[in-house]
This record gives C-alpha cells, structure tokens and sequence, in this order.
C-alpha cells in the first residue's frame, strides 16, 4: 500500500469517532421523505465547518457543497441518501429511533455520516486534488422522488462521473460488493381499480364481483413473467396490497384497489410490461362484466454501472479489504434513485457489507429490527468512496 492510502487509513482511524456518533445521531432522529430538515441542518453545519461551498433547500431539503481542488480537473458528484421510512424501530438499541413510527431501516444514516466524513478528509487533501468534488445529499429516496427534482436544479452542471455506496446488512462487514452494468431494478408503481356492481353476498347473480375480478387479474399477471418474457430475462410484478370491502361477509363491494410494482432492467421490456398490464387488467374487467383502470407512478430506471470505471473501482477494492473480499453482487431487484444520476453521467453504485450473525445486525432491509456494525463497516465505506473519488477524478 503506497504512502497516501495509508495517511487516509489513519486520519479516517482518528475520524472513526465521529463518524459513528455522526450515524448514531441521524438514526437516533430519523426524517421522512422531504421532511429531512434536521438533518440537513446538520450536514450543512458540518459541511460549512470545512470550509466548503454549501448549499441548502435544494429539492426542499437536499444539501450541496462543492469542494474546489488546486489544479483544474474533472468533477465527480458524491451522492448520499438521508431520508427513512415509516417503521416502527424494534432494536432495542441505545440510539433507538426516538421518532415513534419512523425509522432508518434502510441505511441513510450510515450513508450520510459517511458522505460527510468523505468531504473532511478529501477537504484535508484540497491542495493535492486535480478537479472537484460535488457532495450531493438527496431526500426521498425511499419514495423515489428526490433525485429527479435535484437534478431539475442543476446539482449534475460540470459532473462528469458519479459514484455513490449502499450498506448491505445482507453482506458480512469487511466485503464489498459491485458488478459492471445493471445492478439494481428499474422500479415502477401502479395502482388499479377494479369497478363492478355491489350486491348481497347470498345474490352474487344480481352483481358484478370486483372480488372475484381482481383476483383473476392477480393470476393472470403472473403470466406475463413466466409466459411473456424470455426466461433468460428478469422482471418482478408483485400485487402488494388488495383492499375491497368495508370488512361486513355478506356484501360484495361495489370497487376494489390493487396495488404493486413492477421491477425490470431491460427499457424496451418495461415498456412492454407497463402495457400489457394494463391491457390484461382491463380486459380481464371487461370480460367479466366490469371496468378497471390504472394509474403509474414512474419510479426511477435501472441502476447501470459503467464498465471501466467498475474495473477501476474493483481494483482499488481488491486493495483496501483484498480480493477475497470483494465479490460480483448479483442484480438487486429493488430500485434506487441513484440511477437518474448514473444515467446521465458514467460512474459506480456499490454495495459495502455490514452486517454481523453474532450479534444479529443482519436483518433484511426496511425491517423493525434493521441494524448495522457501524464501527466496523463504516471506515470501510470512508475509505472505499474517498479512493474512489479519488480514482475517478484522474483522467
């Protein structure tokens, strides 16, 4: 390891304190989608305390800040997510969510405390940088709405290659995870209603049953995965919810709601899904003697690493935990914002381990009892994103 990586190791060991209080404190108050005001508060403090160019209320409660290098260069964009979810924390935690109902069960907190310490450490290094770097701190993720409007407000002018990290409770601490090209789903909404003709349940003859309707159409969408597209392909359509009724036995009601997503990695095979669908939901409606109409919320494209820059980042990976370490993730089917930016400039979104059996901080994503081993993965992911931000601003 040449003499700078390991100047890096030992101010990110002397910043490791505050990185963990950093994440401790965003967990310990968690913000929902564009409601991340005190969040950005504090990372706007921090980010002005290093004397960088800071701006605040971008796509409500986005932060920026720009750090200019000595020398001119190319300008890589660092983007982290803030926002939680609506979840009850079950952890049991000293740092424990203390916004009943709300809850960072995704990581975000992590990732902010990194992306923060990133910018100390690089700003440490301001003299020696060729090019700048953008940090980007972006809300609402989790409902995919944050990236595009930041964008809108031109944080992307100048960026010419991106790089960003997710924490991965479902990888052990100290691993690394990254493949070239698709790496997590395009994820759209839909919500269909189902409309028929309310009647007793004792003279189902006199109605039209959006009951019975719907769960036709919840067969029949299935197909479209295992009889419509290629084997060799992948897409997900999942009915999350079906809501019919007002809970009395005896009626049959007069509408029901499906709703779900729907995850591919292929453009021209969304575009297909998206309108057979419909055409399947409304037909099947039609033929049974109802009606039944669609509405889409456009979630963002997939996530598309570029192919050289993930060569580049593998190998400065192979040399931060070693190559025993760093492992050819497969396709994630969930979605993240983090492709509007990939999709307009070249760069990388990697997975970094932090989970740990022993001590049950393993749980999946968005579950009650989601937990990371900060004080190990963390510096890691200081680390893995300063070097690369660092590799990515050379030529």
């Amino acid at each position: 390891m040449q003499v700078q990586e390991l100047r890096i190791r030992d101010r990110i060991a002397a910043l490791t304190p505050s990185l963990v209080a950093m994440r401790r404190d965003f967990h310990r108050h968690p913000e929902l989608a564009f409601q991340e005001f005190r969040t950005a508060e504090k990372l706007a403090m921090h980010l002005r305390n290093l004397g960088l160019e800071v701006q605040t209320g971008i796509a409500t409660t986005g932060v920026v800040a720009r750090l200019k290098g000595a020398k001119p260069g190319k300008t890589v964009m660092v983007r982290a997510d803030i926002d939680a979810l609506p979840i009850h924390e079950a952890t049991g935690a000293p740092y424990a969510s203390e916004n009943p109902g709300v809850m960072h069960a995704c990581g975000h907190d992590g990732h902010a405390a990194v992306a923060a310490h990133v910018a100390t450490l690089l700003s440490e290094m301001k003299d020696q940088l060729e090019g700048n770097v953008v940090f980007v701190f972006q809300p609402a993720e989790e409902i995919v709405a944050g990236a595009r409007p930041m964008i809108e407000a031109g944080v992307m002018e100048g960026v010419d290659r991106v790089v960003g990290l997710h924490l991965y409770s479902l990888l052990p601490a100290g691993t690394v995870g990254v493949r070239p090209g698709p790496s997590m789903a395009a994820a759209d909404a839909f919500t269909l209603t189902v409309r028929g003709k309310g009647t007793h349940a004792a003279m189902p003859h006199e109605g039209v049953d959006t009951v019975l309707i719907s769960a036709h159409i919840i067969t029949a969408l299935q197909s479209l995965v295992s009889r419509e597209t290629d084997p060799v392909g992948t897409s997900v359509i999942t009915i999350a919810t079906l809501t019919a009724g007002e809970g009395a036995h005896n009626i049959i009601p007069e509408t029901a709601t499906l709703k779900g997503t729907l995850r591919t990695f292929d453009a021209s095979l969304r575009a297909k899904l998206v309108r057979r669908i419909e055409e399947v939901a409304t037909g099947i409606a039609r033929a049974m003697g109802g009606s039944a109409e669609i509405a889409w919320r456009d979630g963002s494209p997939a996530v598309v690493n570029d192919p050289e820059l993930t060569q580049r980042f593998r190998a400065l990976a192979n040399e931060v935990v070693g190559p025993a370490k760093v492992l050819e993730t497969p396709p994630v089917m969930g979605g993240d914002d983090m492709a509007e930016f990939l999709n307009r400039a070249p760069g990388v979104y990697f997975w970094v381990g932090a989970g740990d059996p022993a001590t049950g901080k393993n749980q999946p994503h968005h579950h009650p009892r989601f937990d990371i081993d900060d004080e190990r993965a963390l510096p890691v992911a200081v680390e893995l994103l300063a070097r690369a931000t660092l590799e990515f601003l050379k030529p």
